[in-house]
């Protein structure tokens, strides 16, 4: 077979690179050894007339490889896993005089070596972890072959040939595009290196279009569901261009450790000109807000069409793409909601919070962040790079926080390795360690520049991380998947762990405790709606025989979901007593004039109280978030829930503020439903209400949803959606 030209690389022959599934080399359909003899055509040997993958969504080929729901009309099979296809002949093949293989040909310049090129021989019995084909009926002039591939073979779109041997070399068929063979990682198959052995979860992480995805706070959880469309019309492709982009071997696309690294990087575009542009700075003038995105599909088909990023997203968007990307090729894997996820700056696997002697905080020296919420993604795989034991759940974050080996990505890391501190296994543990199990160190800044730690609270990072139950709706909380019960003494050996390998510093808590036990400072946050007024409760609990006197602060700021500060809108200094043995509220209000200006896209308030104790000098520091409650979508239908039957959709929404609404933008997306529409109003007075209706025709049967976003300048995150339950055409 032809290799292509050969380049020299100093001093050596070596190929280019084979990093693009598109590229091809055609082989060539004769490879004559020496002269043929005069009057000898190959038309006078053994020829194909014709090739049948069966590759129609209803035969067994995508049945069985659970490939039927894809819209492509190619042969997508499962690696590992026997397919079926038919060779005609031109007459009668002879097993005693034929001789013919199969050929699997991937990207340019392919070699056996590298597993780009796959000679599939004619075997009796299939042997265990090695491609085959075997002959299961001959008729006529037609055979049909059983083909097994490699459960460890490079996963993309192969090119198919069939080769046959005559006296003077190899006749090979033509290149035929109709034969083109998808070949996706297999969690069915128990010798691949995703297998997962329930049925149910692979259906959930496998099969199942669409997705929860949680948000908002750990004592106020939201969620919004994410049109995963894995299986929708050129999407296949779609991830397939993404390691293309990314300049992949192809030789490396059967390793999912490899391909979710890769993943990882591409889909941001940080810096590699990744799928998404992200944005926290709540201006979204040249693209779409992350808050009207309801699914991956439009992101990654505008992504392979224009080559260019896509504007904008966040963590969320982040996640439901990559889990798209990982479901489509095969890997099961799910989103993941860490509420009071830890950004860790300098690694040292604590959040420091710096304080001023009257117990403000610092924001020059005051680097690290905690999010009110982070999502990433598991992806499902064992890791033979890693010691036994630390397969199965694999931490990746496509949300360009942190640099790791000179690309923004996150992962693979292992969950196991988390839970119990081995920070010192690749991809990237001590970050998310860091993420789900950091402390929070309150220091005071003295006036000789040195610190002193005056609290330190240890359960408020990684407070509770979740995820989509299996086969519903609802919330599965994982977080003991990553993190011991707080004082169980398997806690306190993750933690020692981590400190063995240099990863968590000790700290110089003396006298902490002690103070703790006099007294004691709590808040709590009224459940607000936006733009109304509600209050923040301040209580001291003094548990001594003592009086004491406090200077308090409390300070409310405008966050982003990361975190971070845009602005204050709320200061107020107050003075406290507390008599022995008891508490004493205090109650500060907010008004809904001093928020709503300045407000951003997801509602978040962020809320900093400190006291200074006068009779000690001790400061009691304490944080919370809460996210204003959001008005929602009203969406409603009319007519036959049938497949093939017309349907009307209605959207409503009626505005609840003080202030006329301008530039609204409305997205509609219905998966198997309605294909994706974006509807635009010029504007929507005060209590007004608007009203927009569709026709749609379901195209897909069973347990489906509408979902709808909406956006303006003014208010964002507004989104709502409906359950459908879709028959079968009778």
């Amino acid at each position: 077979m032809s290799e292509g030209t050969r380049t020299t690389f100093s001093g050596r022959s070596a190929l280019p690179p084979n990093n693009s599934n598109k590229e091809e080399d055609e082989l060539p359909t004769m490879e004559i050894e020496g002269l043929m003899p005069r009057g000898v055509k190959p038309q006078d040997f053994l020829n194909v007339t014709d090739i049948h993958l069966f590759k129609e969504n209803w035969d067994t080929n995508k049945v069985d490889h659970h490939t039927d729901r894809y819209y492509n009309e190619k042969l997508i099979v499962r690696r590992g896993q026997p397919f079926y296809i038919q060779v005609d002949f031109n007459r009668p093949y002879d097993p005693q005089n034929d001789f013919f293989r199969l050929e699997y040909v991937i990207g340019r310049y392919p070699q056996e070596s590298k597993r780009t090129y796959v000679p599939v021989p004619i075997v009796s019995e299939f042997q265990s972890g090695k491609w085959g084909a075997k002959i299961i009926l001959k008729e006529d002039r037609s055979v049909r072959l059983s083909v097994q591939s490699s459960p460890n073979c490079i996963v993309g779109k192969f090119r198919m040939y069939v080769a046959i041997w005559t006296p003077y070399g190899i006749i090979r068929t033509s290149r035929n595009p109709a034969t083109d063979t998808y070949i996706l990682f297999n969690p069915w198959c128990e010798e691949d290196t995703v297998y997962l052995d329930n049925e149910k979860e692979r259906e959930e992480y496998v099969l199942n279009d669409l997705g929860t995805i949680f948000h908002g706070n750990f004592d106020d959880i939201k969620t919004r569901s994410w049109n995963y469309g894995q299986f929708e019309d050129g999407i296949l492709d779609a991830c397939l261009y993404l390691m293309d982009r990314a300049q992949m071997d192809l030789s490396g696309r059967g390793n999912p450790v490899k391909v979710s690294r890769v993943a990882s990087a591409m889909i941001n575009a940080k810096d590699d000109q990744g799928v998404i542009v992200g944005s926290w700075d709540n201006i979204y003038a040249y693209g779409v807000p992350p808050s009207a995105w309801t699914g991956s599909v439009d992101i990654l088909l505008e992504y392979q069409s224009s080559g260019t990023p896509v504007q904008y997203g966040q963590c969320w968007v982040f996640a439901g793409v990559l889990n798209t990307f990982f479901r489509c090729l095969g890997i099961p894997s799910r989103v993941i909601t860490n509420y009071f996820s830890a950004h860790d700056n300098n690694a040292n696997l604590q959040m420091d919070i710096f304080l001023d002697e009257d117990g403000k905080i610092n924001s020059k020296l005051t680097k690290d962040s905690v999010w009110n919420y982070h999502c990433w993604n598991e992806a499902w795989m064992s890791r033979p790079d890693l010691p036994v034991g630390f397969g199965g759940w694999q931490v990746v974050d496509s949300t360009p926080q942190e640099n790791s080996d000179g690309m923004y990505r996150c992962g693979p890391a292992s969950v196991q390795a988390v839970k119990h501190g081995h920070v010192c296994f690749q991809f990237d543990t001590p970050f998310v360690f860091a993420e789900v199990n950091s402390d929070l160190v309150y220091l005071k800044v003295k006036k000789d520049a040195t610190h002193l730690v005056e609290a330190v609270d240890k359960t408020h990072i990684g407070k509770l991380i979740l995820t989509k139950e299996i086969g519903g709706d609802g919330n599965q909380d994982i977080t003991e998947n990553y993190k011991f019960q707080e004082g169980k003494e398997e806690e306190r050996l993750a933690l020692e762990t981590a400190l063995m390998y240099g990863a968590k510093k000790p700290l110089d808590t003396e006298g902490i405790h002690e103070f703790k036990a006099d007294i004691d400072m709590d808040f709590e946050v009224e459940k607000a709606i936006l733009g109304k007024d509600f209050k923040v409760t301040i209580t001291f609990r003094n548990s001594s025989s003592r009086h004491y006197t406090a200077t308090a602060y409390l300070s409310g700021n405008i966050v982003f979901y990361t975190g971070v500060t845009k602005s204050e809108f709320k200061n107020q200094t107050f003075n406290v007593k507390v008599e022995p043995y008891s508490f004493t509220n205090v109650e500060v209000q907010i008004k809904a004039g001093e928020y709503m200006g300045q407000l951003l896209e997801q509602a978040s308030l962020h809320f900093f109280v400190s006291a200074r104790i006068n009779e000690t000098g001790k400061v009691l520091a304490l944080q919370k978030s809460t996210v204003l409650h959001i008005p929602t979508l009203n969406l409603k239908v009319r007519g036959h829930k049938v497949v093939g039957s017309d349907m009307v959709v209605t959207v409503e929404f009626t505005n609840p503020l003080a202030e006329t609404l301008y530039n609204i933008s409305i997205h509609l997306d219905g998966p198997g439903v309605m294909k994706p529409i974006r509807k635009k109003f010029r504007e929507l007075a005060p209590n007004s209400t608007l009203t927009w209706e569709e026709v749609c025709r379901p195209w897909v049967p069973g347990s489906r949803k509408l979902m709808a976003t909406l956006n303006c300048d003014a208010l964002r995150h507004v989104y709502g959606e409906l359950k459908l339950e879709i028959q079968r055409r009778p």
